[in-house]
């Protein structure tokens, strides 16, 4: 595919995107990829890289290798996602802490509409492509409610961490930071990434390179072999998911570690049910911003496939 700096600085753009949503517990990478147009792409060329590649950069040269690999949107992407990681994560902490249901609003309005978005790439809808929705929205639901681990700041657990992390980045619905805090990783690598401590952000790194290559063959391969009845189980993945990232909860059971509260159960609600200030009119507002944002910006993205139809 050729593209120009613009295209590679609309990619870049998208990696910001998806940067922002995986340092916030509850939202998914995998589904701003979604929204975007770049999922497929982006599981395809991670899926790519192997071994054999090098053989290709010896025999071939370095942009044989490079082209292989889809190396100028892969680097753009990254370029975006580490931006956003080192950049907006402080945000991102400080909007949690001073106004989280107007950000969990936002956001809630953007996955929403994302759901649609997904589901209308199903092409037939039969009893096994439900059944499969439904399972992914179980599991989803399911993650959404499990109480978080004690923390581990081994290197080997981190690890870990980072495989099982990025795993659930490139799945839409499941966030990869809330993966974090259920593994009791997510404090010690936002730490780590504050005070660029860099032998654990390598050990997250090494994990998450490790599942990351792994996991998008599957992904490859369930594609390109039941694209249907794997949609079906995305988009079940991002319905399952919005428990999570509903604004208005009630804390039943935290802990505080190094003066930061980490919540261990909690409850959706209703907003008349929420204790303390709703603003419920606030939220509901940014609920319909972030939705048809979605589809203002997928109404674009058509309108312009169309036009490079022609």
């Amino acid at each position: 595919m050729n593209r120009n700096t613009k295209d590679y600085l609309k990619i870049s753009l998208k990696g910001m995107a998806m940067g922002i949503a995986d340092t916030i517990p509850g939202v998914s990478g995998g589904t701003i990829a979604f929204i975007t147009g770049i999922y497929e792409e982006l599981v395809s060329s991670i899926s790519n890289v192997n071994l054999k590649l090098f053989q290709i950069w010896k025999k071939e040269g370095f942009w044989s290798f490079w082209k292989e690999i889809n190396g100028g949107f892969l680097l753009a992407l990254l370029t975006g996602i580490l931006i956003s990681i080192f950049s907006f994560m402080r945000l991102a902490n400080f909007l949690l802490k001073t106004e989280p249901l107007l950000v969990w609003s936002f956001f809630f309005g953007l996955v929403l509409a994302s759901i649609l978005l997904v589901g209308r790439e199903i092409n037939n809808w039969r009893g096994a492509t439900l059944l499969t929705l439904i399972i992914g929205a179980g599991i989803a639901y399911g993650i959404t409610i499990l109480p978080p681990a004690t923390q581990n700041s081994s290197y080997w657990y981190l690890f870990m961490s980072g495989a099982f992390a990025v795993c659930a980045m490139i799945l839409p619905g499941i966030s990869g930071a809330f993966i974090l805090v259920l593994l009791g990783s997510y404090q010690t690598i936002t730490q780590a990434v504050h005070d660029f401590d860099f032998k654990k952000i390598v050990a997250v790194g090494l994990g998450a390179i490790m599942g990351l290559i792994s996991f998008s063959r599957i992904l490859k391969w369930l594609f390109k072999h039941y694209k249907n009845l794997t949609l079906a189980l995305l988009t079940g993945f991002i319905a399952g998911s919005l428990n999570k990232i509903w604004p208005w909860k009630n804390t039943l059971d935290s802990i505080t570690i190094r003066e930061k509260t980490i919540v261990l159960a909690e409850q959706s609600v209703l907003p008349s049910n929420f204790i303390g200030e709703p603003k419920t009119w606030s939220c509901i507002f940014l609920m319909l911003l972030g939705f048809f944002s979605i589809l203002f910006l997928e109404r674009i993205a058509a309108k312009k496939q169309t036009n490079n139809a022609k």
